[in-house]
This record gives C-alpha cells, sequence and structure tokens, in this order.
C-alpha cells in the first residue's frame, strides 16, 4: 500500500492522459518543491491576508498540491493561453474574507494553491483534496482531487455551483 506521501510524489492514481499533460507541463514523478519554498509561498499568502484582515488556515491537501505542483504553469492543450498557474500568492483585495465566506459554507477550511489565467479565478482546495474556483461570478466546484480537477480543465467540463457542497 502507498502512503500518502509516496503517492502524491510518484503521481498514483493520475490517468496517463493526466501525467502526460502534467509531465508536458514540467511536473515529473516525485517532483517536490519543499518544505521550505513551500513555506515561503504559504506564509506569502497567510500573510497577505492578514494584511486584509482575514486569516487564512493552511490545509494538509493544500500544502501537497502546493509541494506537488507549486510554480507551474499548466497550460491547456487546446485552448492557447488558457492555463492553471499553480502560485498561492496571487490575490486580490478581499479574496480572504471571500474565501473564508465560501469555507463557512461548505464547512471545511479552503487554501488558495493557484489561479487560473483567463480571467484570474482562484484555485482553492479544501481539507479533504476537493477543488474549488472563486470567481467574480461565483464559487464553482472544480472536482474531487486532482486527478478529477485535472481531467476536467483537459475536457473543457463545465464546473458545477459550489453551492451543491454546501452544508
Amino acid at each position: 500500500m502507498l502512503t500518502e506521501r509516496k503517492w502524491w510524489m510518484d503521481g498514483g492514481g493520475l490517468s496517463q492522459e493526466v501525467r502526460e499533460w502534467l509531465e508536458e507541463n514540467g511536473w515529473f514523478p516525485g517532483r517536490d518543491i519543499g518544505a521550505i519554498r513551500a513555506g515561503e509561498l504559504i506564509d506569502a499568502r497567510v500573510n497577505g491576508a492578514e494584511c486584509q484582515g482575514s486569516s487564512l488556515v493552511l490545509v494538509g491537501a493544500a500544502a501537497r498540491i502546493i509541494r506537488a505542483y507549486g510554480l507551474l504553469t499548466l497550460a491547456h492543450p487546446r485552448a492557447g493561453g488558457f492555463v492553471l498557474k499553480m502560485k498561492p500568492t496571487v490575490g486580490y483585495d478581499g479574496d480572504a474574507a471571500l474565501i473564508s465566506e465560501l469555507a463557512r459554507n461548505l464547512g471545511r477550511q479552503l487554501f488558495p494553491v493557484g489561479y487560473e489565467s483567463s480571467e484570474e479565478g482562484l484555485i482553492l482546495v479544501d481539507e479533504i483534496g476537493r477543488f474549488f474556483l472563486l470567481h467574480h461570478t461565483g464559487s464553482y466546484f472544480w472536482g474531487f482531487n486532482e486527478q478529477d480537477t485535472f481531467s476536467r480543465f483537459l475536457s473543457g467540463a463545465d464546473a458545477l455551483d459550489a453551492e451543491d457542497f454546501f452544508v
């Protein structure tokens, strides 16, 4: 049985399509930006939220995503210029309060792991590894884990309304 660390470092659970796409964009099995670099990114985001008068709580699943995919630019293979930027430090004024509100509605903590380039919606991960998008038009569910999220991104599947996951 694979441990959680081995699973994410080795890319276990990723389909061949998702794995190949990730590898084309700089990811590789065992990729880990390390605790120090990930910590710098996380601290910058936490400090940014505090400057907004809010707080963000790091969750283990988000830390895992940041370590495995952090700082990658994951380009969509068929939609030129549409990318997932796996950089958790990007945000905008007032976003921390919106993230906290969404977290309360979901009944789970959320932490940003990046953004999408088309309209700079924030990519968030909750404590059980689900992905959500905080967009200027609302909040959306993006996937149950990175395999599901990346597969939906590649296929162009519509995001679901995050309200469907509220407690």
